[in-house]
């Protein structure tokens, strides 16, 4: 008897390194020479928390005398990302830091993929699940682009640092995690409606991650480093997910195409992990779940529960319902190919308490 040849192949990417925990930024010194890294390095940084961290991350380097040089910018966007670029060429870098917040570890991450060099992602607040992902967001113009990234070869989460930030930003990586529960939910309604790829072994991971931060949700406080121990590991976790998958479907779903509406109607109002937690709420219910656990969990971190919360007029959220199915054409969600219609869209939202 004869069989076909099989022919399945794909490549997964991860950290070889992951340390979190209390002055663990200490260590990067050592870790880059374990990963037998040389030459020029570039810090990409911001002007807050960011800089002040970076010049710690600086002063390990050069003691373990590496030769250090340090870019401060601003928002994840194309011009800044040409910035990043350019200074790496002019240094002859030969080593990435991304050390800040997301928008920092993106630029770091994105400039690492398209120079094929190595970066480090040295987070100093952890507001979504990038900290660890192979995606990365990035303005270009009027549109934010979620884009095929670096995995870092090591990360350095320092809890001493993280603490430090606004528990705001903790907050919104916490709901950023605990989307994941709508998220899977969509991604296994797309594989069996659509025949979809699905991996187990992603999705469980995903999952994982959110329910350690709901089931722990009660832990997690402002200006405790203990909380912020609690809630690393599930958000780093969350970002090896869909280095799993090869994609950010175990972590995104109708809950961020949701939010991404939010994004072009209502720019700078709630953080992106603050409107997917409210997303996956609905979304949830939308699944036949049980949202009111979803909800409790957000309200227990101190995350955002309902539009006002958010900031966001009730007409907007409607509106954001009824338009998020156009975001990804691609991607099959609970929203269906038509998504909802404004009556629809309201009484869902009422439900729930969103509005």
């Amino acid at each position: 008897m004869t069989t076909d040849s099989f022919t399945k192949a794909k490549a997964m990417n991860f950290p070889r390194q992951v340390l979190a925990g209390h002055d663990v930024v200490k260590e990067i010194g050592q870790m880059s020479k374990d990963f037998e890294l040389d030459g020029p390095v570039l810090l990409v940084t911001g002007s807050t928390t960011g800089n002040l961290a970076a010049k710690l991350v600086a002063d390990v380097l050069s003691e373990h005398e590496y030769e250090v040089h340090t870019l401060i910018v601003g928002e994840a966007s194309r011009d800044n990302l040409v910035k990043v670029e350019e200074t790496t060429k002019e240094i002859n870098g030969s080593l990435l830091i991304g050390v800040g917040g997301g928008s920092k570890i993106d630029l770091a991450k994105l400039a690492s993929c398209n120079l094929r060099m190595p970066f480090l992602s040295v987070p100093t607040s952890a507001s979504h699940d990038g900290i660890a992902s192979p995606r990365a967001s990035i303005k270009d113009g009027g549109n934010s682009l979620s884009l095929n990234a670096s995995v870092p070869l090591g990360v350095v989460a320092d809890t001493s640092l993280i603490v430090k930030a606004p528990y705001r930003l903790l907050a919104s990586g916490c709901a950023d995690v605990i989307s994941n529960t709508a998220a899977v939910l969509d991604w296994e309604l797309a594989s069996r409606l659509r025949g979809e790829f699905f991996s187990s072994s992603a999705a469980n991971l995903a999952k994982y991650a959110a329910e350690s931060i709901i089931e722990n949700a009660a832990a997690i406080k402002p200006n405790l480093e203990d909380s912020v121990w609690v809630a690393i590991r599930p958000i780093i976790i969350s970002g090896i997910s869909m280095a799993v998958a090869s994609s950010s479907r175990p972590t995104s779903g109708s809950e961020h195409m949701f939010s991404h509406v939010l994004d072009k109607a209502t720019p700078g109002k709630a953080l992106h992990g603050e409107q997917c937690g409210v997303g996956s709420i609905m979304m949830m219910y939308l699944h036949g779940g049980d949202w009111e656990r979803i909800r409790e969990a957000l309200r227990q971190i101190g995350a955002p529960t309902n539009a006002e919360e958010l900031g966001i007029s009730p007409e907007q959220i409607i509106d954001a319902l009824v338009h998020a199915h156009e975001i990804r054409k691609d991607r099959y969600t609970i929203l269906g190919d038509r998504g909802l219609t404004s009556d629809a869209a309201e009484r869902l939202a009422k439900i729930t308490k969103v509005i």
